[in-house]
């Protein structure tokens, strides 16, 4: 009998921990403890060191949480994984790790809002320069780069607007300079895309989302090199930031992974009969979903992932797109009004007015984001029962 055990869902499920090793335990155990005994002192010191491998303080490593570290690394195609207690956490950490007073990061003019802010408001007050260019954009990509930036950062898809980001051309455009390149997987997930085997040195994820899938959790992940995940776990996680995962969200973020393969196959399904039926509504002005061929990022999403993912985003014809937006939400049944996104439940929120509201208006335009914009994260229910209350809200907010 022939087993695959570098396939997706093998790995997801089986890899980096031996039941029979722990008892027969078919779950790895949640080991809730705070610090380790040491057999001697010499121990204690070695582990200290790092001479000897081991553990000996929750803060820097839980063999629960490792064995999360070991399989998602697998799964993204990297060599080491830390673990951390939000997506912000694992964002923080890595930068505040890599960077120092006087450096330049170069980051792409849409971002998430909280990372956003990080790096606009945050950041700066240390002396860091964060410059924004449309990545999307080669030749201003280009042009950004004659100043050999010490990192670029950049999501694709891009929240909330869907735009895509060519990882390969990014990364051949910096290989000549040592400029180190960040992807936000997020929104795709390694079921989707593999940023690390196409040129990024350390990719970054809100493990909130599609990673545990059941909206119970707040976590955060990153991979890279064994040699730079150890400077994150050692610098940016244990002493600038403390943003440690717990064992029992290690715990619940595997119990997520085991289904990551079932689920965003119907993620993207879902979102394609969703974005088909908006496409075919006379009240849609824009659809942004990368899996419509007359999209702009569709070559691009078709070569650079393995399916178009489960986020969507939509703005409606209306001499007042910001108000006609509110109507259809407010309008919503089934559809839970919420942020967040990669849930079970398919969740709907309006940028301008909640998570982007960070943002001032005209950083908003300068982002690409529409007021109008709605964005969806299309869930696991019934396609037709989403379309349905979708389709209702919609032309409710028709009448207004």
């Amino acid at each position: 009998m022939t087993i695959n055990k570098n396939s997706f869902s093998t790995s997801a499920i089986h890899h980096g921990f031996e039941e029979l090793e722990l008892h027969g335990s078919l779950i790895p155990p949640i080991y809730m403890t705070s610090t380790y005994a040491f057999k001697n002192v010499a121990q204690g010191a070695a582990r200290f060191s790092g001479e000897e491998p081991g553990h000996f303080y929750s803060r820097i490593s839980n063999p629960t949480v490792e064995i999360l570290e070991t399989r998602f690394a697998k799964l993204e195609k990297a060599q080491a994984c830390v673990a951390f207690a939000s997506g912000m956490g694992a964002i923080t950490s890595v930068l505040w790790t890599l960077l120092q007073s006087g450096d330049e990061i170069l980051v792409d003019k849409t971002l998430y809002a909280c990372t956003f802010a990080f790096m606009q408001h945050g950041l700066t007050k240390f002396g860091i320069n964060v410059t924004c260019v449309d990545m999307t954009n080669h030749s201003a990509l280009k042009s950004a780069l004659a100043s050999k930036p010490k990192l670029i950062f950049f999501e694709t898809p891009t929240n909330p607007n869907m735009r895509l980001i060519d990882i390969e051309t990014v990364s051949k455009l910096i290989k000549a300079q040592n400029t180190i390149m960040i992807v936000d997987n997020t929104y795709a997930t390694p079921y989707l895309c593999n940023p690390i085997e196409l040129g990024a040195d350390i990719v970054v994820h809100s493990a909130t989302k599609y990673i545990s899938g059941h909206g119970d959790v707040i976590a955060g992940l990153a991979v890279g090199t064994h040699e730079m995940m150890q400077r994150v776990r050692l610098e940016g996680l244990k002493d600038m930031t403390g943003a440690v995962m717990t064992p029992l969200t290690a715990h619940q973020l595997m119990r997520g992974l085991k289904t990551l393969d079932l689920r965003m196959q119907k993620h993207c399904e879902n979102a394609n009969t969703i974005a088909s039926h908006l496409a075919a509504h006379p009240l849609v002005e824009t659809i942004y979903y990368p899996g419509d061929s007359n999209n702009p990022y569709h070559l691009l999403a078709s070569r650079q992932m393995r399916g178009f993912g489960g986020m969507l985003a939509f703005t409606l014809k209306s001499k007042n797109k910001l108000q006609t937006g509110i109507g259809m939400m407010n309008q919503l049944k089934m559809i839970r009004l919420a942020v967040s996104l990669g849930d079970a439940e398919t969740l709907i929120q309006h940028p301008a007015s909640m998570v982007h509201s960070l943002c001032t208006p005209e950083e908003r335009i300068k982002q690409g984001i529409d007021d109008g914009l709605v964005r969806m994260s299309v869930g696991l229910e019934n396609a037709e029962d989403i379309w349905n209350d979708l389709k209702q809200a919609i032309d409710y907010a028709n009448t207004l």
